[in-house]
């Protein structure tokens, strides 16, 4: 089953997968078959698992999830901390042309039923530590859901993944095609129930050979460590795919992402590439330990997606660690990042350059290019976009059009080729007649040092005009307080365009945040009054 890549100068690799293709197949057993199933595969924690151990405990898995009756195209949930059950389970199902469903660990048990009918998976395989949310759902009102598998001790009917894996590890890869459905993944969002994105078998290899290899020069020497989780697409790349691609070693933390969890993994373990969120970035950067600072020397590069990285961001990370992070933007339903800041030639506060075997559109209202420098919306054209979403046929027709897929996000180009986020389609401003980001102000807001994260939305004033308004969390040691709210107006007038400062400062301790650390912009505009201020 081979996969040939070649480097075209101009547009990027060219990636051939066989009609014959089975993505588990690729990632896991082909390393067994080439001589390399004794590399280290997964560090976690006190484990360290090698590539013919996930090999042969996938094959188990599948074998398992066959004895309960599931068949090829059956849907299996996957309701798992980032351990190495997930990888089994996620490579098991595959191997045997099930499709799992890796799924957000941090949802309430009204998500799950959701997300467990609208799939109508027969099979839930789920962290003992995330019964409870199960639990409480009546299985009557779960139709299609046939088994509950547990990481941990199983009760009742339920049955503990050990049973599972205790089945044959003799296993001959279902024969699946590059365009079978592999696995979905469901949209995080930010309004409205979340939509099956269905992937296909070659979409993985699409982002390993662009982006993993592409941009990050990805090698079996480097060891990836992500503080974004294995249920979103970001992370999945992050700590799977594109470590098993090259056999390369990833180091899982099932555990949440504070800021001593983090610092211990990366000191611990020494991972080459570092991969969170912005928010993230901000926490690390806010904690510090008496003495000597963190050691992150073993880190080549930091990447950073899921939302806008701001320019004070980088350059603070930069100057304390001395490591660059690549900023970049990509979706569930693109699987990965399609544009990026590649190394040695970032430029702060951009999204970078588009990610070679990638197309990109800027786009007015009605279709048409605009001009660079220019907002508009931005369409990405590339072989890893999904190929509908599960049972919304109008929504698909709305977001993919041929070739090229809608990405919500109003983006500028500038002259020398970088894209610019200017924010969600439906979180823009119109003020005064012109378009404002919201993402601008509040990086401008950041760069304050009383200010550790913003989020900004649009308020209607006395005149029912619409204008900024800002919700600040401070820094550790800074006290809110009308002169401090002035202060920041003053700062921010100084900074950007007057018609840009807030007009309304409030202050919060958090923003409400999606699992992958998107600012939800439609709970601020929710919290404030419909009536004129």
């Amino acid at each position: 089953m081979a996969v040939a890549t070649e480097r075209q100068a101009a547009s990027g690799p060219i990636v051939s997968v066989p009609d014959r293709f089975n993505i588990a197949d690729y990632l896991v057993d082909r390393h067994v078959r080439e001589g390399r199933g004794g590399r280290t595969a997964i560090l976690c924690g006190d484990e360290s698992i090698t590539y013919a151990q996930v090999a042969d405990r996938s094959s188990r898995l599948a074998n398992g999830l066959r004895t309960l009756g599931i068949r090829r195209e059956d849907r299996v949930m996957l309701l798992l901390h980032d351990t190495p059950a997930f990888v089994y389970s996620f490579f098991g199902a595959q191997k045997m042309g099930a499709v799992p469903i890796p799924t957000n660990t941090l949802l309430k048990s009204q998500d799950y039923q959701y997300m467990l009918n609208d799939s109508r998976a027969r099979v839930v395989i789920a962290s003992e530590a995330l019964l409870p949310q199960l639990s409480a759902i009546p299985r009557d009102d779960l139709p299609y859901l046939e088994e509950v598998v547990v990481d941990g001790a199983a009760t009742g009917d339920m049955r503990a993944i050990d049973q599972l894996l205790s089945a044959s590890p003799s296993l001959e890869a279902e024969d699946t095609s590059k365009d079978d459905a592999a696995f979905w993944l469901y949209s995080s969002g930010t309004t409205g129930f979340p939509k099956g994105a269905v992937h296909l078998h070659h979409d993985i290899v699409h982002t390993v050979a662009c982006y993993a290899q592409g941009v990050l020069g990805m090698t079996e020497a480097d060891r990836t460590f992500s503080v974004a989780k294995l249920f979103f697409a970001y992370g999945l790349g992050n700590a799977l795919t594109f470590p098993f691609a090259v056999g390369a070693t990833t180091i899982l933390w099932p555990g949440p992402p504070t800021p001593p969890n983090v610092f211990a993994q990366i000191e611990r373990f020494k991972p080459t590439l570092f991969f969170s969120v912005p928010t993230n970035y901000g926490q690390l950067l806010a904690h510090k330990r008496d003495g000597e600072d963190f050691d992150l020397s073993s880190v080549r590069q930091a990447v950073s997606a899921g939302e806008a990285l701001p320019k004070a961001l980088y350059e603070r990370f930069k100057d304390r660690f001395g490591v660059e992070i690549l900023d970049g933007i990509g979706s569930t339903e693109i699987l990965h990042i399609f544009i990026s800041n590649r190394s040695r030639r970032v430029r702060p506060g951009s999204a970078g350059e588009l990610v070679p075997g990638y197309e990109a559109r800027v786009v007015d209202d009605a279709g048409a290019d605009v001009a660079d420098g220019t907002v508009g919306n931005l369409l990405i054209k590339g072989d890893s976009t999904c190929a509908y979403y599960w049972n919304k046929h109008e929504r698909t027709k709305d977001t993919i059009e041929g070739h090229w897929i809608r990405t919500g996000d109003k983006f500028s180009r500038d002259a020398d080729g970088y894209y610019w986020y200017a924010g969600r389609a439906d979180d823009m401003l119109k003020v005064g007649g012109i378009w404002v980001s919201p993402v601008e102000i509040e990086n401008t807001l950041v760069e304050h040092p009383a200010v550790q994260e913003a989020g900004v939305i649009g308020r209607r004033d006395a005149d029912d005009l619409e204008k900024p308004m800002a919700y600040v969390v401070l820094a550790a040691g800074h006290t809110p307080s009308p002169e401090l709210a002035r202060e920041l107006q003053d700062f921010v007038r100084s900074k950007i365009a007057e018609y840009k400062r807030p007009r309304w400062i409030e202050f919060v301790d958090a923003l409400p945040k999606t699992a992958t650390g998107k600012t939800q912009r439609f709970k601020l505009r929710a919290s404030v009054a419909s009536e004129p201020v």
